[in-house]
């Protein structure tokens, strides 16, 4: 585990020692930097759980209901290094073409979890995986101000 996730673990606990010390919650939220609803969730937690509750760190599971199929999203991100110039609203309308059907939110999104958002990263992207293989120059234009 991190330095900076130890940090916030342990912040928790002094949070709920400095209100029991003041005994002012409102006022140990504000030095730490906390809402009250953030410490009485915090309380709720060391109640039911005990103290070694605020020691775990939990997240949310990812929703994967909203996710494309694996296969879509290879497809999305083989036509963003074969076309980085497209944008997302002509890139959804050439894959529809290919039997690909993925609406342009859907494509910036694959793009973002990619890295791949903008026309800049996706030829940042295409340069690093051709390194040596020559890229047109219409598609260097674009970066002549770099």
């Amino acid at each position: 585990m991190g330095n900076d996730v130890q940090e916030r673990i342990l912040r928790r606990a002094r949070l709920l020692d400095l209100a029991k010390k003041i005994g002012n919650i409102s006022e140990a939220c504000r030095i730490v930097g906390v809402s009250r609803a953030t410490f009485y969730y915090y309380q709720r937690l060391k109640a039911a759980d005990g103290e070694e509750a605020l020691f775990t760190n939990r997240h949310r599971k990812p929703n994967l209901k909203n996710r494309v199929p694996e296969e879509v999203e290879r497809s999305v991100v083989a036509y963003a290094f074969e076309n980085p110039s497209h944008g997302q609203q002509r890139a959804s309308e050439e894959l529809s073409r290919r039997g690909v059907f993925v609406s342009p939110t859907g494509i910036r999104s694959i793009w973002k979890r990619h890295e791949l958002e903008n026309i800049r990263k996706r030829y940042s992207a295409l340069k690093k995986r051709q390194r040596g293989a020559s890229v047109s120059r219409a598609s260097l234009t674009i970066f002549a101000s770099d």
